[in-house]
């Protein structure tokens, strides 16, 4: 009987509990376990390292937290460990005082940050990155100059406790959910578990050294992709001509790891180089130019230049990923910046910004006027940056200079003596900010200076370069591929040559895995890499299905993932490894190796690397607070009591009735 009661009053207790929930009956345990935690979709800020120490976010320690969620507005106190809740436009004014107060830090736990556009309205301008990003590999001594005005440098903190952007469906559950953990008269509490714990945490490497020794890490880098145009003339053994170097970057950052879109700060330049590849591809005749076009599309840029310093030192070693390129020919370099807010009162104004003056810039200079002033549109402008500037705006540009800082060059930017990017490396830098019109515009007045110049010919006629047209619907394609999730990477124009591992793009540049001459590449280089090699081997003839004596020939093989056969193309398109200058792969590990005083800018390297992880993963559920768990206790003893006064009042009604048998 006593057993009987007992089950009764277990029962009781647990249809309360799921009753407090809104659900009473599971057909199986996903289902329970669905009812009891909800999955929350974001973007996590990780533990990244460099030679000196850490940045980035990581749990504590070495367990999951877990912590009741509360909204974060300005002077709130907190009274326990606590989840925030922080909107997009209070997140640095949080962060400020995180680092001033230490009382408010002790009780952060962890942080959800914001999505939605009603975020973004508040805000006029943010950039986690620095005022002069990447300084210390500026070729001039003026790096106080505040290219980047709007810039906060909180992406290149460290902070003890896990960070997530979280989207937009998620940030509106978590708003309700914030709003019911104010209401002090309910029985149970909303909490987030945070799974972010790094490698490098649970082993004590809290450098980059240490961490790739004891291999708790592995380093930033991915792999940059060279073309040339026409392809059959660079590999010439043979070949004297002077090369027009064209470069652009891939990859960009945000304070939130997969968050990186970069649609103005990198991604603009690149579509604007592929377009001018592609509007130059179709002009008969390039065979006869005089000179060489070569393009370059780097990766690794926002993490110490790790892409064009590569490539500047596979040439100088004469490796198989550059076999090709004689740099002795280059004779100048154009490099193509953020061009995707080129507006001022209606018209695309661009600027050229330079080292140096010499003959050869000036020569660009005044292929870049005759190739504006053959676009017949006031609507498109162009002038020399302000000379009141140090020198050039920060820019893969800088690589070159601080190798030799008489290498002549010009880098072509939406911008005069500070970013229009108001959102320079932050999740915010996606489509909404850059337009494909001033896009278009850069790319025509990049494909006619390109033609002017390897033309080696004053008088190229505007009737030739008018043959010279920018595919303004490729420039739309390319955008909703590389900068939004739709289409995203399932877009046509990517699956014509590759087939993507994900939908949702992001330009960060990852981590090199395994042996960097066997390379991992991911969907956007591999991309690059068959746009490039198709573009440039489209006046060719002898194209056919490949084989084995496909790269034998000379030849490489584009598209191949879609069929497993793909097609042979007489192309000069390669990869080239981009990783810091200071690492050797040897024997399955990475090592740093000793300063090298003839490069320049080795002091300056980070040699940055990531930690690993086994999982990131963030969800809420209900915890009962303290005063539903005492109610539960004081039900447990009436029902109890009442248990045991019924079960003596029956024996005695039994024993009585016995009796009286």
């Amino acid at each position: 009987m006593a057993s009987l009661f007992s089950l009764l009053c277990l029962f009781f207790t647990l249809h309360l509990s799921l009753a407090a929930s809104g659900q009473v009956a599971f057909e199986s345990v996903p289902d329970l376990e669905k009812s009891m935690y909800k999955v929350i979709d974001g973007y996590p800020c990780v533990r990244l390292l460099n030679l000196s120490g850490e940045i980035g976010c990581a749990n504590p320690g070495l367990d999951k937290v877990v912590a009741p969620i509360v909204k974060f507005k300005n002077g709130v106190e907190l009274v326990q460990s606590s989840s925030l809740l922080v909107a997009s436009y209070d997140f640095e004014s949080f962060l400020s005082r995180v680092s001033s107060d230490s009382n408010f830090a002790r009780n952060v736990a962890g942080v959800l940050v914001e999505s939605g556009a009603q975020n973004q309205t508040h805000l006029k301008g943010s950039s986690p990155d620095n005022k002069f990003p990447q300084a210390e590999f500026s070729p001039y001594h003026n790096s106080k100059f505040e290219w980047n005005p709007t810039g906060s440098g909180i992406m290149w903190g460290l902070y003890d406790f896990p960070v997530f952007l979280v989207s937009e469906s998620s940030t509106q559950s978590l708003q309700e959910i914030a709003t019911k953990n104010e209401n002090k008269d309910t029985y149970a509490a909303e909490v987030t578990e945070f799974d972010l714990v790094m490698q490098t945490t649970k082993a004590g490497t809290h450098d980059s050294e240490s961490c790739l020794r004891e291999g708790t890490c592995l380093p930033l880098g991915g792999y940059s992709v060279w073309s040339a145009l026409p392809a059959e003339n660079i590999s010439s053994s043979g070949s004297k001509k002077s090369i027009i170097l064209t470069v652009a970057t891939m990859d960009s950052a945000s304070f939130f790891r997969d968050k990186s879109l970069g649609a103005e700060s990198s991604l603009s330049g690149m579509i604007s180089l592929l377009a001018a590849v592609d509007a130059l591809s179709r002009i008969e005749g390039l065979d006869t130019l005089s000179k060489q076009l070569v393009f370059v599309v780097f990766t690794g840029e926002a993490w110490g230049y790790l892409g064009s310093r590569r490539f500047l030192l596979e040439l100088d070693l004469h490796t198989d990923a550059v076999n090709g390129i004689n740099n002795t020919l280059i004779e100048t370099v154009i490099e193509i910046g953020s061009v995707g807010k080129g507006y001022d009162q209606g018209a695309k104004t661009f600027y050229a910004h330079t080292s140096e003056v010499s003959s050869v810039t000036n020569k660009t200079l005044s292929a870049m006027q005759k190739a504006r002033d053959s676009l017949g549109t006031e609507s498109i402008k162009y002038s020399t940056a302000s000379e009141s500037n140090p020198g050039i705006p920060p820019s893969s540009f800088m690589s070159f200079l601080r190798q030799n800082p008489h290498t002549p060059g010009v880098v072509l930017e939406d911008f005069d003596t500070s970013f229009s990017n108001k959102f320079y490396h932050s999740h915010l830098d996606d489509l909404s900010n850059i337009n494909s019109s001033a896009i278009v515009a850069a790319a025509s007045l990049v494909a006619r200076t390109l033609y002017v110049l390897a033309s080696n010919n004053k008088d190229v006629s505007d009737s030739s370069l008018n043959l010279i047209k920018v595919n303004t619907s490729l420039v739309d394609e390319l955008l909703g591929c590389l900068l939004s999730c739709e289409p995203g990477l399932s877009c046509e124009l990517v699956k014509h040559y590759i087939s993507p591992s994900s939908t949702c793009p992001s330009h960060y540049v990852g981590v090199i895995e395994g042996n960097p001459t066997e390379p991992f590449v991911g969907d956007v280089p591999r991309f690059v890499w068959n746009f490039l090699a198709d573009k440039t081997s489209g006046l060719l003839k002898n194209v056919g299905p490949c084989s084995e004596n496909c790269s034998q020939t000379g030849g490489v093989c584009i598209k191949q993932e879609l069929d497993g056969k793909g097609v042979c193309v007489i192309s000069t398109t390669r990869y080239v490894p981009a990783y810091s200058t200071r690492l050797k792969y040897e024997s399955g590990s990475w090592t740093v190796l000793p300063l090298n005083s003839s490069d320049p800018m080795e002091a300056a390297d980070p040699v940055w690397t990531e930690s690993n992880w086994n999982t990131i993963s963030l969800r809420v559920y209900s915890v009962q607070g303290a005063a539903y768990d005492r109610l539960v206790l004081v039900a447990g003893v009436a029902v109890t009591a009442l248990s045991y006064l019924l079960i003596v009042v029956i024996k005695a009604f039994i024993a009585k009735a016995l009796k009286q048998d």
